[in-house]
């Protein structure tokens, strides 16, 4: 049975950094496309970034630009979130997703069939 092991998310403060991470159990990530969203209470699930194998450059939401980086380790067949300069409003639940490969990612949530239970992150001070 497929499954994720997700895990890293806690109480930060404001201006830290935070890494949480996927384990996936019984298949490899090793050509899937991955991605990372997070459902802030009272708001609809917002896709954060996704990376592919086909060569494609990963993609990241506004709200994250310039302060993450997603990556995969495929000895692992882990994955990867790192979120830096964080701010209250970055509070939600992460999850991680895969996907069938593709040449580009997407951020369309419909892309990804395989999903983490999520993990919290609270940022406050």
């Amino acid at each position: 049975q497929s499954q994720f092991v997700e895990s890293g998310g806690g109480l930060v403060q404001p201006g830290e950094s935070l890494k949480v991470f996927c384990a996936a159990s019984g298949f490899s990530l090793a050509s899937d496309t991955i991605a990372w969203f997070r459902r802030v209470p009272g708001k609809e699930l917002e896709a954060l970034s996704c990376t592919s194998t086909g060569g494609g450059d990963p993609q990241y939401a506004d709200s994250v630009k310039g302060r993450s980086t997603i990556w995969r380790d495929n000895t692992k067949s882990t994955m990867y979130f790192h979120l830096s300069s964080l701010k209250p409003e970055d509070t939600g639940l992460y999850y991680c997703a895969t996907g069938p490969w593709s040449r580009s990612c997407s951020l369309l949530r419909s892309w990804y069939t395989k999903w983490g239970q999520g993990t919290q992150v609270t940022v406050s001070s």
